[in-house]
């Protein structure tokens, strides 16, 4: 058994481990630690803790894929519901489809149950608020929304450089590979915006014969590569761990146009090996770890990509 998460995870690492360690599956599990950290507003990035977009309001993304049979279930730019990643999880069990968005997903939530709720924290609303202030001109702000939002987009700053996702990839007693991934996106994105976290292939993968992958930071960089598939189709192919994420890296890196800048990568396979990739991250990345060698999860230092 295997559990690996990003930094964010600690809400719910402790919880998806002692699920796998009682014999629940790992989508089970991974499902589970998510919806935790999707309520901590602590984390700045996921669920409530959150940034909102440029309009102020809070959208959600979210996925999960089953490696056994590959089947996946996704949202995109949900609306007024936290818990994303469980009506990821009813797309794929309630529904013909693998991906749903906006106004329909948020229907889809609401016929599955999920209650509606109040989704932007008030410190977010606030910061938000104030960054408003701080750029638009006053005959700008008594016209807001009706103004060029791309614009206002680009001269706003990320408060916290926020451009993270949390990710959770386990390996089961079935030895069964899945994984999860959560957002609330970049702040202060353009209404509508997709990264990679409800995109199979580019930030989230899963096979159980082969491996899992999932990603975080610059989605726009990974949707364009397919880095998840890409490290799992090469694990196919035979290659090691290792190689094949050197392989996704240096396909990530061969990019020199539009939106550029760090990426992470969390692999597992099926050998009951790992590996944290660390591309041009300027800041230290951590991530989580646990596997049934060890009494609970660890929190270890990813090291900087380089080329083995």
């Amino acid at each position: 058994m295997q559990l690996l998460a990003n930094s964010e995870a600690e809400s719910g690492i402790f919880t998806a481990a002692e699920m796998l360690l009682s014999g629940q599956g790992g989508l089970t599990a991974c499902v589970e630690g998510i919806s935790l950290v999707e309520r901590d507003p602590g984390v700045r990035s996921v669920g409530y803790g959150g940034w909102p977009n440029i309009l102020g309001e809070m959208e959600f993304d979210a996925a999960v894929m089953d490696g056994d049979t590959r089947q996946i279930g996704a949202v995109g730019g949900l609306k007024g519901f936290l818990s994303a990643v469980r009506v990821a999880l009813a797309v794929k069990d309630k529904s013909q489809h693998e991906i749903l968005v906006g106004e329909g997903a948020a229907i889809f939530a609401k016929s599955m149950g999920f209650e509606a709720e109040n989704t932007l924290y008030p410190p977010s609303r606030e910061t938000w608020w104030a960054k408003l202030r701080e750029v638009l001109s006053e005959e700008e702000m008594d016209r807001f929304p009706n103004i060029d939002l791309s614009a206002v987009n680009k001269l706003i700053t990320d408060p916290e450089k926020v451009r993270d996702t949390t990710v959770f990839l386990a390996q089961d007693t079935d030895c069964g590979l899945h994984v999860a991934t959560s957002t609330s996106g970049w702040a202060w994105k353009h209404p509508g915006r997709l990264g990679d976290s409800p995109i199979p292939g580019a930030g989230f993968y899963a096979d159980s014969r082969y491996g899992a992958a999932a990603c975080t930071h610059t989605g726009e960089m990974t949707i364009r590569t397919s880095t998840a598939r890409t490290i799992v189709l090469c694990l196919q192919m035979g290659m090691k761990l290792d190689l094949a994420i050197d392989f996704a890296v240096k396909d990530l890196l061969e990019l020199s146009t539009g939106f550029l800048g760090g990426v992470v990568i969390h692999a597992l396979d099926t050998y009951g090996n790992h590996r944290i990739a660390n591309c041009q991250c300027e800041e230290d990345i951590f991530y989580w770890y646990w596997d049934d060698t060890l009494s609970q999860p660890e929190k270890r230092l990813a090291e900087p990509w380089r080329e083995l």
